[in-house]
């Protein structure tokens, strides 16, 4: 009964999303404006109440975008408790619909009517209190689990009052001190039960605690593994489409720019400071020799067989400055056109960037792309929910965000329109193939004034970040329009291991004659493929 509720409330939500109708009791009078639009219709209501305002302010959003994110994904705010100081740490969803929330002050709301469009009257219950610093939630069955920063807590409503009454130690099989930036941020579970965490070091610098600066994965019974070494400071943890788990790392040491990285079983994730912890983890085999300072990426690679590449570098201030969480689109194309796909928040620009990954001699690369700004609050953790859309958390204490709000609590939703954009970066032995959501125009593609491509990479160093270095411009030789009439081979000379492929596209016309949404894309190549 309660799946066939929530897919029921998931069908009813999403038909005025994608083109329906407004519902009948909004007397809803199109003009040609914004403004003209709501007088007519406020004129049309007697005494028009908070639902018809919220019907009214949600229909205008959908039919005069403010830019051209909005026409294809629309961000919905969630009022917020008056009073309530609810910074979000972890998000998830149970059958009935409901949507629950942890925060950075150690407390878990309930909230009903979420899925409302618009969610002008949702309705808030504290179902926890007294945690420390939840930063991950994920369900199973009647349980509700939860990463604080010292352990993995269930929690279990068992009087049906919709409050936690039985709060049980998962595992505690880490440590923590008094720093402010021990952070713990904990996974949704795995495909084989386990709970995976990744544990910030100590004031982002130091492992002075077990395993600070590692990442771990706990069982349903509580047993804790030693995962992989060699985390800075994450920022969220996520699976991709086929079950791999990686995790966002921010600039800083031995982290030029902030960083989407696989977590691969036994391997060394960069940052040696909490390598001290090896002869606590026997199943991780030796401790690997640490990297040399004011070194390369591939070239340390090469010396150092643990140490895994950067899945993707997120270039500093271009695409975002404080990664954050990971949500992958596991919908089918409710949440439009890039379903497998990975999406990451960051803190610091307020913003979701899109990832594409490949695997290229058994690693993970790929390419990152902007997707959607305008968030109130700093981004941190993102959930999807059974119609496609995303719940995704804001907070600014102790960084600040270009949101501007204290904290938010937003829906991004899709709005069944198709945005023209590059769908997918592929790398080929000497070159990219590109592909796209829409039929492109033929003659731009093909032309070679339609791109522009340079490269970079970052100093990989104990010092704190690094500037954008070993600059090249690759030359593009040829672009080929596949016979598909949604891609382009293009020949360059010049790919450089180990570095972002900065390619603009300005130049490229959909068949309609539409400029991409975003006309640029990064590309962070480790490996060549043989064919």
């Amino acid at each position: 009964m309660k799946s066939n509720f929530l897919a029921l409330l998931v069908l009813l939500c999403c038909s005025w999303l994608q083109g329906g109708d407004p519902p009948a009791d909004l007397k809803y009078a199109r003009r040609a404006t914004r403004d003209e639009t709501r007088k007519a219709t406020l004129d049309a209501h007697e005494n028009p109440g908070e639902r018809i305002r919220a019907l009214l302010d949600y229909q205008l959003d959908g039919d005069f975008p403010g830019n051209e994110e909005d026409k294809y994904y629309r961000i919905l705010t969630l009022p917020l408790p008056e009073g309530v100081q609810l910074e979000p740490g972890g998000i998830e969803i149970d059958g009935k619909g409901r949507i629950f929330v942890s925060t950075r002050i150690g407390d878990i709301w309930m909230i009903e009517n979420a899925l409302e469009l618009p969610p002008y009257r949702p309705e808030y219950s504290l179902y926890a209190s007294g945690l420390h610093e939840v930063l991950g939630l994920a369900r199973r069955g009647d349980w509700l689990y939860a990463t604080q920063r010292g352990e993995i807590t269930r929690i279990k409503d068992i009087d049906g009052d919709d409050r936690g009454d039985i709060f049980e130690v998962v595992s505690d099989g880490w440590e923590i001190g008094g720093d402010y930036h021990e952070y713990a941020f904990g996974s949704k579970f795995d495909d084989e039960g386990n709970i995976w965490v990744v544990l910030c070091l100590t004031g982002s610098f130091s492992s002075q605690h077990l395993f600070r600066g590692w990442s771990v994965k706990v069982s349903a019974d509580g047993k804790m593994v030693p995962m992989c070494s060699g985390i800075r400071s994450p920022g969220g943890i996520g699976r991709n489409y086929e079950g791999d788990m990686f995790y966002t790392d921010n600039q800083g040491t031995w982290n030029g720019t902030s960083i989407l990285r696989h977590l691969k079983p036994g391997h060394f994730m960069g940052n040696p400071e909490g390598n001290r912890w090896y002869e606590q983890a026997p199943n991780m085999g030796k401790r690997p020799p640490n990297p040399h300072s004011g070194g390369r990426w591939h070239i340390e690679m090469k010396k150092i067989p643990e140490l895994i590449n950067p899945a993707v570098f997120l270039p500093h201030n271009k695409m975002g400055k404080s990664a954050s969480g990971i949500c992958t689109d596991r919908s089918g194309g409710k949440f439009g056109p890039f379903s497998t796909q990975m999406f990451v928040s960051d803190q610091g620009q307020s913003i979701v960037m899109r990832v594409f990954l490949e695997k290229v001699k058994g690693r993970y690369q790929g390419a990152c792309f902007p997707f959607r700004g305008g968030f109130k609050s700093g981004n941190v953790p993102m959930t999807q929910i059974p119609d496609g859309s995303m719940f995704i958390g804001g907070t600014a204490r102790g960084w600040g965000a270009r949101g501007g709000k204290p904290f938010a609590l937003e829906r991004l939703v899709w709005t069944g329109k198709v945005p023209f954009e590059i769908h997918e970066m592929q790398v080929r032995p000497k070159g990219f193939q590109l592909t796209f959501t829409k039929p492109v125009d033929p003659a731009t593609v093909a032309a070679l004034a339609s791109y522009s491509i340079q490269t970079y990479t970052y100093i990989y160093q104990a010092k704190y970040g690094s500037p954008e270095v070993d600059r090249t411009t690759p030359k593009i030789l040829s672009a080929t329009p596949g016979k598909d009439g949604k891609s382009v081979y293009l020949e360059i000379e010049g790919l450089q291991e180990g570095h972002v492929h900065e390619l603009k596209a300005p130049g490229i016309r959909s068949k309609g004659g539409d400029p991409l949404v975003h006309p640029i894309a990064y590309y962070t190549l480790f490996y060549f493929p043989d064919s």
